[in-house]
């Protein structure tokens, strides 16, 4: 969603039992649905845990994917903090997905081109992070903090460049209102 900054902070979001889940979590789920992979070719380095997607456009099917059964009891409730603490309620979560950039790994310099970024606020709850991540947004370069959330201007040219030599985690949501 356009908003007036590259990012907007939304501040602290207790996100343990979540990074927990990860941090256990079967390196085959990471594997399991390549699809954003196969679809932009500018996460062919990255690997994502999908726990909801939609179809169709502008009315859309929001789906269950892979990780929900996994990870939905840790994930609502940090989606439902951030939405109660900062958007107004009786929206719709579009996609939830846990996305894992690998060390010496990048997400090159784009601009997320579906009409749903238009409208749709999108969310980013770092939990694994390092000091050597180089996330820019337009000319702004943010230092990703874990358990620090923060909207992603995502119609603003942006780009990752994960220098360090353990991966970035990073739980993403798109939330759109009603």
């Amino acid at each position: 969603m356009l908003i007036a900054t590259p990012t907007r902070p939304l501040g602290y979001v207790d996100c343990q039992a979540l990074t927990e889940r990860v941090l256990t979590a079967d390196e085959a789920l990471w594997h399991a649905d390549n699809r954003r992979q196969d679809d932009y070719e500018v996460h062919v380095e990255t690997q994502s845990i999908i726990l909801v997607f939609f179809t169709g456009w502008p009315t859309v099917r929001v789906d269950h994917e892979s990780g929900w059964d996994v990870f939905a009891d840790v994930a609502m409730p940090v989606m439902q903090r951030i939405v109660a603490d900062h958007y107004e309620p009786g929206g719709i979560i579009l996609r939830a997905m846990l996305a894992r950039l690998p060390p010496r790994c990048r997400i090159d310099k784009h601009v997320d081109k579906h009409p749903s970024f238009s409208i749709a606020h999108r969310v980013h709850v770092p939990l694994i992070t390092n000091p050597d991540v180089e996330f820019v947004v337009g000319e702004q370069h943010i230092q990703p903090v874990a358990n620090h959330a923060f909207e992603l201007n995502n119609v603003m040219p942006h780009s990752v460049v994960n220098n360090g030599v353990s991966p970035r985690v990073h739980f993403i949501f798109d939330y759109a209102p009603n």
